[in-house]
């Protein structure tokens, strides 16, 4: 499972990354917010060691990422390094029940350290061959804020699978920007094969993020194989 444990009544999942060291995964993060979507949980995309990043790699990256707005997730870039960015997110999640995860090495324990009022988790170490990081953090802990609220620390993703999606209606359901778009020439359209499509037509526009659009063709992929096997 990708939230580990999957926790009710949480307001909000934070899905942490680096912008290097390990370098950003957009796969993961498209993977991370599908599982929000289908466990009815709000995400939250939090990206640190922006300190590494050039001032123009800084811009490709809020571009790259540019299609959370349009999705409604919100994002945050900051860095623990310099102290920037955390008291903005510090204030977002205040009096809220937060569950954060991501990869290991992107600095989660030390976000975690800033907003806790003790200094009790060990910051990850970094394997310079795999570009990941050690896990520090092997079970699920519910850690009080300073600022109000509490914090569930997961440990860092090792895999991540698709959710138990249960057909292609539900699976289009969970990608909001599908939603928002006139309706298709055909009624049970897949958007992926079919003429008249508006989905594929506000990718062509670039209204429609290309990666997203390919994430959900590869997840449509996966899926298929998985019902034709258990039909």
């Amino acid at each position: 499972m990708l939230i580990r444990p999957i926790v009710a009544n949480v307001d909000y999942l934070a899905i942490q990354f680096a912008a290097k060291h390990p370098n950003i995964d957009f796969e993961r993060i498209n993977l991370l917010l599908l599982t929000a979507f289908y466990y009815k949980v709000k995400p939250i995309v939090i990206v640190n060691k922006i300190d590494y990043l050039t001032e123009e790699e800084l811009n490709e990256l809020k571009e790259k990422l540019s299609f959370l707005e349009k999705i409604s997730v919100p994002m945050f870039l900051i860095s623990c390094y310099e102290n920037k960015g955390l008291e903005e997110v510090e204030n977002f999640l205040k009096d809220k029940t937060t569950v954060i995860g991501g990869p290991s090495g992107v600095g989660k324990s030390s976000f975690i350290n800033f907003l806790q009022s003790e200094r009790i988790l060990k910051t990850g170490e970094i394997s310079e061959r795999l570009q990941r990081g050690k896990h520090t953090t092997r079970d699920s802990n519910m850690i009080k804020m300073k600022a109000g609220g509490y914090i569930i620390d997961t440990p860092g993703f090792s895999s991540i699978e698709v959710p138990n999606i249960e057909n292609r209606e539900e699976l289009i359901s969970l990608f909001p920007e599908f939603s928002n778009i006139d309706s298709c020439r055909f009624l049970n359209c897949s958007h992926v094969h079919e003429p008249g499509c508006n989905v594929k037509k506000e990718v062509e526009e670039n209204k429609i993020s290309k990666d997203r659009y390919n994430f959900y063709k590869k997840t449509l992929e996966i899926l298929l194989e998985r019902w034709n096997r258990y039909d």
